[in-house]
């Protein structure tokens, strides 16, 4: 006869469990499977009533428990509860929230968003040396990140916070101002202990709360190396193309490019922010992918995905993304990977297109570490079937981009000579491909700008 050993072996093998399945493969009846789950007490949680009842084994985290939860922020700052977050053997994680439960096989993708990475996540476990983190990002593990969200996690990014502690600490946390001639020593000091939100991205960055606003700002220090120059030419171009992407009618991040004291920042306003304590849902398409996407690859390909159910992401944002995709290519972005490109989650659950963020010339970044530059030929794609409506466009405005680049003199020969070659390049190609007007649609779709 089953014993509640063999109902929690089977659930910890084989995750979340409809009741059905259970009778069977345990050889029970309803009645029996009834009084194993009252046995086991907590370590058995009951998903869902009635014929879509199921069943899983409940894993428990030292420091937080089996059960987190979840809270979200609104624009005007204020806190509501969000339901709780189930914490499952296999991995698995049951959201329960009033109307609208779900089981996911990882972490809910809002949570793979918050949790700490890139250059302001490094440091992280050396901050908080009490929460016993692993010392390298890589090596964290789901749990692990789950205790830097439910013990730390007051400032990550979108409208989500999971755990008591983490709530209570946004609640008593000031939003002390920072001023522009304040930046340097910033700077400095992220350079041993970053500090901030959890926002992603390798290239140095912190974040403030400048101007009655909060900011992400990036920064390149003072020197004479190629790569030191290099680096501070980079965020001027970062500046220019988001400028370039507004001027062409899609949102993209406001920003400010600023010299102080021989470092050169780049300031954004973070659109996932409203005022001091506002908050907006925003989840990258990395997030997105795995739970709904299907494993997209790159941008043009997830803008379709996005149309479908069960989000929607309009028509015209769809095709802003394909323009953006296309005109990173142009502007040798060679890092437009997923999580450098954002939606916002409205509470229907349909889908706007973020400002665009991260947008830059990487082809021309230093290696990390490197003190040396080197610069490759630039080579324009041609357009395919996904993206010809819109690459003459898109072209017109890399072009405008180069040109500015050419037109800069405190950019260093380098660059403004790849420029050069750039736009070369894609006039070649432009010439091949023919005019806006002999394609379907010639324009992006003008949207509302933002900040991130």
């Amino acid at each position: 006869m089953a014993t509640v050993s063999d109902l929690l072996q089977e659930l910890a093998v084989r995750g979340a469990r409809p009741a059905a399945e259970l009778r069977s493969s345990l050889g029970v009846s309803g009645a029996t499977l009834s009084r194993l789950v009252a046995a086991a007490g907590d370590a058995v949680c009951r998903i869902g009533s009635a014929r879509a009842t199921a069943y899983a084994r409940r894993r428990s985290i030292e420091g937080i428990g089996g059960r987190v939860p979840a809270f979200r922020v609104d624009a005007s700052g204020s806190v509501a509860p969000d339901g709780t977050l189930h914490l499952l053997w296999s991995g698995q994680t049951w959201w329960e929230r009033p109307g609208e439960d779900r089981l996911f096989e990882g972490q809910p993708p809002e949570l793979e968003d918050m949790a700490p990475q890139g250059y302001l996540g490094h440091a992280f476990s050396a901050r908080f040396p009490e929460l016993g983190l692993p010392l390298r990002l890589a090596e964290w593990s789901i749990d692990n990140q789950l205790i830097a969200l439910a013990r730390r996690g007051e400032d990550c990014v979108g409208d989500l916070i999971v755990g008591d502690e983490s709530l209570q600490r946004f609640l008593a946390r000031p939003e002390a101002e920072s001023l522009p001639q304040d930046l340097p020593d910033l700077a400095q000091n992220a350079f041993t202990v970053p500090a901030g939100s959890s926002a992603g991205g390798e290239q140095p960055k912190l974040g403030a709360y400048s101007g009655g606003r909060h900011v992400l700002v990036k920064f390149a220090p003072p020197g004479e190396t190629a790569s030191a120059r290099r680096r501070r030419d980079l965020l001027w171009c970062e500046w220019k193309a988001l400028e370039i992407v507004a001027a062409a009618g899609v949102g993209a991040a406001r920003g400010q490019a600023r010299d102080i004291a021989g470092w050169r920042f780049l300031e954004t306003e973070r659109f996932d922010r409203v005022g001091r304590r506002g908050r907006l849902a925003v989840l990258t398409l990395l997030a997105l992918n795995n739970e709904h996407l299907g494993g997209s690859n790159g941008w043009t390909a997830a803008a379709p995905a996005l149309r479908k159910a069960p989000f929607r992401l309009s028509e015209s944002d769809a095709r802003n993304l394909r323009w953006l995709d296309t005109f990173g290519q142009l502007i040798a972005n060679t890092d437009r990977h997923l999580g450098n490109v954002a939606v916002f989650v409205e509470r229907d659950g349909r889908l706007r297109l973020a400002p665009a963020y991260d947008m830059l010339p990487m082809a021309l970044a230093p290696p990390p570490a490197s003190e040396t530059v080197a610069t490759r030929e630039f080579v324009a794609t041609p357009p395919s079937s996904s993206n010809l409506d819109v690459w003459p466009n898109a072209a017109e405005w890399a072009v405008r981009f180069w040109r500015e680049v050419q037109e800069q003199p405190a950019l260093d020969e380098t660059v403004r000579e790849f420029a050069a070659q750039a736009e070369r390049a894609i006039g070649a190609m432009a010439e091949r491909v023919g005019p806006p007007s002999s394609h379907s649609h010639g324009s992006p779709t003008r949207t509302t700008g933002g900040s991130r």
